[in-house]
């Protein structure tokens, strides 16, 4: 029976190895530029694809496609649906605008970086900073940050990482206090922030890096644009309660 039993268990080991195999991906750096010049429509694109046809590399790619594609898509009338006719979309609104306002347009600019910020056996965690410029007196950036479940083969919402979303916040407002100097016993917005109703809530970017769970806040969220962008970095070792990933350092 014992015997029965050992071969069983080996048998489910080489199994789930062979799953934890199948998840192991490849990425391939693409890297996009058009028009280097002064006055134009300047275009520069660099972000990993999944190699291969599982689910979860179909998933990465979709996801970032079409952040890129809603980043450059400017022609409401157009129906975008590849990186290439994004970009073509993006020089066609910059052609008009000069054509009907020469004399006071200057060149446009869009720059979108995507990078992986954690890959472990269950999860992956893509970051895509993107810079705009239209016209106006600066360019605008922002982080969106892409969690997928590798098991599952899905992009996740940053609060599915969350276990226990209460004790979760807890502490992010704590260390966010710390981080940025407001006191714990006034109002989050004390000291210049811009919280709804005067109270913390987690940014609307989050994902795992190598140091534990990112909360990135970007211009504008919850602070001014001369402000920057706000990152706070959890550690594992301190909210790995709170997870539904656990990650041993």
């Amino acid at each position: 029976m014992f015997k029965n039993i050992g071969c069983y268990l080996l048998i489910v080991f080489f199994f789930f190895m062979g799953c934890a195999d199948e998840q192991n991906l490849t990425f391939e750096e693409k890297t996009l530029e058009a028009d280097r010049c002064d006055i134009c429509a300047r275009i520069r694109l660099s972000y990993p694809e999944a190699l291969g046809e599982s689910k979860i590399s179909n998933a990465i790619n979709t996801a970032l496609s079409e952040e890129i594609i809603e980043t450059l898509h400017f022609d409401d009338e157009l129906e975008i649906s590849t990186v290439e006719d994004a970009i073509a979309s993006f020089k066609k609104a910059y052609q008009k605008m000069q054509s009907s306002f020469a004399d006071e347009v200057l060149g446009w600019e869009v720059e979108i970086d995507a990078i992986i910020m954690y890959e472990g056996p269950q999860l992956i965690t893509i970051g895509v900073e993107s810079f705009l410029l239209t016209g106006g007196a600066h360019g605008f950036t922002k982080t969106h940050v892409l969690n997928f479940d590798k098991i599952r083969g899905i992009e996740i919402e940053g609060t599915e990482l969350i276990d226990n979303i209460e004790g979760f916040i807890k502490l992010a407002e704590s260390k966010f206090r710390q981080q940025e100097g407001v006191p714990m016993n006034g109002g989050i917005n004390d000291s210049g922030f811009m919280f709804p109703n005067n109270r913390f809530r987690l940014a609307n970017n989050l994902g795992y890096c190598s140091e534990g769970v990112q909360l990135i806040y970007n211009q504008y969220e919850v602070s001014s644009y001369a402000d920057g962008p706000i990152i706070l970095t959890l550690p594992f070792s301190e909210i790995n309660q709170f997870l539904n990933f656990i990650v041993i350092d």
